[in-house]
């Protein structure tokens, strides 16, 4: 059986590629970027995420309780989250609060799971 999702012969515009070519190597953001997607392919990340575009900030204990974790584990994610510019965290008193880093967060987020809904309907 034919793949027909494949080129049927080889046709490269070498224009195109080599320009395209050298804007990845110049732009390094693409390694930071790959590990803000690798910190979202994680379910209980996604969902703890997710979570924080549907409630502005969210103690450890609320965020473990929603996932359904522990609250080291939950910790855990939200700290990873934070390292990598995704969340942010205030203590008030004995209590930590995270919340998503910006808008751009929130969007990618939100783009992400419609994209999903709209893939969804189409099936």
């Amino acid at each position: 059986m034919k793949e027909h999702d494949v080129c049927e012969i080889t046709c490269v515009d070498n224009e195109k590629t080599t320009r395209v070519q050298q804007q990845l190597e110049k732009d390094n953001k693409i390694i930071e970027v790959t590990k803000l997607f690798k910190a979202l392919s994680d379910e209980t990340r996604m969902k703890i995420a997710y979570a924080l575009t549907l409630e502005e900030e969210l103690c450890v204990c609320d965020v473990a309780n929603i996932v359904g974790a522990t609250t080291a584990t939950a910790s855990h994610h939200l700290r990873h989250l934070k390292s990598l510019g995704l969340a942010k965290y205030r203590k008030e008193g004995k209590l930590v609060y995270y919340s998503l880093d910006d808008d751009h967060v929130k969007q990618l987020i939100h783009i992400a799971v419609t994209h999903q809904e709209e893939v969804a309907s189409r099936e």
